[in-house]
Parts: C-alpha cells; sequence; structure tokens
C-alpha cells in the first residue's frame, strides 16, 4: 500500500469523523431540546446506532465509487476529494449552519474529476441526475410533508388526551425515534466515505472491483462516524434543537420518525442524500403543522441558501486542491 493510499485513508477517517461531529445534532438535537434524553445519553445512543448503521448496506458506497466519475483517478485527486469536502464541513460547522457533508463530498468529487481530466466528458451524468440532483430536491421535500402530515394526526389523535401524558408517552417514544434516525444516519453518510476509499483502494490497484466494499473499510468508517459523533457538535444542535421552531416531545417525535423513514427510502434507493436536509425539513413541516408562523422561516431561508451553494462551492474547492496539489507535485 502506498504512501498516498494510506494517506487518502487517513483523510477518510477524517472527514468520516468530522460528518460524525458535523452531523450528530441531526439525530439527537430534538431529543436534547424537548428532554426526552440527557445530552451524554443521546451522544452515546447516536454513536452505537450510527456504528451500527454504517456496517448493513453497501449501495450508497456503490454509488459514490461507480455511480458518479467514469475516470480511474489518480490518488492525489481522491484525497484532493477529500480535503474540498473537509474544507467546507469546518466552515459550516464554525459558522453553526447544517449543511450536507454528502454534497460536500460529492462536490468535491466533481470538482476534483473535472479539474484533473479538464473535460466534463467523465461525469456521469444520469448517475449524477438520479441519485444526487432529484433526490436533492425530493428528499427534504418528502420530508417537509411527512412530517406536517404525522404531527397533524398525532395532533387529531391526542387532542383529548392531557398535555403532561401525551409529553410523557412520547418523551419515550422519542429514544426509539432517536435510535431510528441515527441508525439510518449510519447507514446512508458513512457510506460515502466508504466509496471514497474503496475508490481509491481500486485505482492504487488493490481491488479487483470498486463494486466490492471490505469489510476492514465498512468498519473503519463506522468507528469513525461513531467517535466523530461522540464529539457532539453543539452549534449545529442549537440551531436544529430551536431555533428553526419550538419542538415539544411529540413534535420531536414526529420529526424524527420522519426523517428515520425519509433516509430508509433513500438508502434503499441507493441515493446518496442529505441526512440533515431531511431533519432540518422534517423539523419544519412539524412546526409549520402547528402554524406556519411557528417556523422561523429567514433562519430556514438561510439553511436553504446553503445548501443550494454547497454543491458548486465545494466543487470549486475540490478542483482548487486538485490544482494545489499538481503544482506540488510539479505536474
Amino acid at each position: 500500500m502506498s504512501a498516498l493510499i494510506i494517506c487518502v485513508i487517513i483523510f477518510a477517517v477524517i472527514f468520516e469523523f468530522i460528518n460524525g461531529f458535523h452531523d450528530t445534532a441531526n439525530a439527537i438535537a430534538t431529543s436534547v431540546y424537548t428532554r426526552a434524553l440527557s445530552v451524554g445519553a443521546a451522544i452515546a445512543l447516536a454513536a452505537v446506532m450510527n456504528f451500527l448503521g454504517a456496517l448493513v448496506f453497501e449501495g450508497v458506497a456503490r454509488t459514490i465509487s461507480t455511480g458518479l466519475v467514469s475516470s480511474s483517478l489518480e490518488q492525489y485527486v481522491v484525497l484532493s476529494t477529500l480535503l474540498g469536502a473537509i474544507t467546507w464541513n469546518l466552515l459550516t460547522w464554525w459558522k453553526g449552519i447544517p449543511s450536507s457533508s454528502s454534497h460536500a463530498l460529492i462536490g468535491s468529487l466533481l470538482g476534483a474529476t473535472i479539474v484533473y481530466t479538464a473535460t466534463l466528458d467523465e461525469i456521469i451524468w444520469s448517475g449524477l441526475l438520479d441519485k444526487v440532483i432529484i433526490p436533492l430536491f425530493t428528499s427534504p421535500l418528502i420530508g417537509f410533508v411527512l412530517g406536517y402530515a404525522i404531527m397533524k394526526l398525532i395532533n387529531w389523535l391526542f387532542s383529548r388526551v392531557p398535555r403532561s401524558k401525551v409529553n410523557k408517552t412520547f418523551s419515550r417514544l422519542q429514544i426509539v425515534s432517536a435510535a431510528a434516525v441515527a441508525f439510518m444516519h449510519g447507514t446512508n453518510d458513512a457510506q460515502k466515505t466508504m466509496g471514497i476509499i474503496t475508490l481509491a483502494l481500486f485505482t492504487g490497484g488493490l481491488l479487483a472491483s470498486p463494486e466490492h466494499i471490505p469489510f476492514w473499510v465498512k468498519a473503519l468508517c463506522g468507528i469513525a462516524i461513531a467517535a466523530g459523533t461522540s464529539v457532539g457538535g453543539w452549534k449545529i444542535m442549537k440551531t436544529m434543537g430551536g431555533k428553526v421552531t419550538k419542538l415539544e416531545p411529540a413534535g420531536g417525535f414526529a420529526a424524527q420518525a420522519t426523517s428515520a423513514a425519509v433516509i430508509g427510502l433513500m438508502t434503499g434507493l441507493h441515493s446518496p442524500i442529505s441526512t440533515t436536509h431531511v431533519i432540518t425539513t422534517s423539523v419544519m413541516g412539524v412546526g409549520s403543522a402547528r402554524r406556519l408562523k411557528a417556523v422561523k422561516w429567514k433562519l430556514a431561508q438561510d439553511i436553504i441558501l446553503t445548501w443550494v451553494i454547497t454543491l458548486p462551492i465545494s466543487a470549486l474547492l475540490g478542483g482548487f486542491f486538485t490544482v494545489l496539489i499538481q503544482a506540488f507535485m510539479g505536474g
């Protein structure tokens, strides 16, 4: 195994670790905010379920390793991809913005590939459209509509039940929903890094096919995302937990149950979606079920703007690091 491949794996683990603490808030913010779980218990639960989820599926990983770019890339291009995604993740984490680690990685991969090949022909546009662009819009929309519908249903079913009893019931149910969304987060988010490592191993001649994801790669990514989750993402948690809309336990359960369902559906379709987008719009849908003014739409607008710019900016970052490394290597 060459030093460059080892370097790629190290930065892939770093990215996955950052992904863990960047996206921890997605799975646990509502549980903590509604006081269904303590911070420590929520983080421990999310870390374990993220790890287990990372081991179960590999369809999304194959989409990353084979379904987006057709070129046989140099190792430094894969490294540039990771550096671009890490840079964007750290910037948005620092600003407390719940952006998409997934689209940061995909955008950076596209930008690095385009700069390396000096052509658009090596991008698998059909795969990009079907697996990335369409789910980019449909998964948050489904999250919003389903979150709204589930919250309306809960309000109708429990309209005659005392509020204290409703809160007690859904505080318990939120433990289950938090575990479910953390598990599904692992099935989708951890796989993207698995796909990048597999791509690096294949282009380095260490794998016969990028279709097969070695178990040690799954375990490594699972450990990395779980470790990152254990650190926590407090700034983003603050945004997700209470700044978008005020939640009670029933609303927290509705948002998490919705998120788990949508992420699970997209994982089954092998689409590397943004769990951040899905959970945020699920929270917005739940808040809107109470009343439209319950959602802080200005903040929602800022978050959505970040979603839109993540792909192009991370593509520029991936291309920038490719040029930088090429210059350093004298290429």
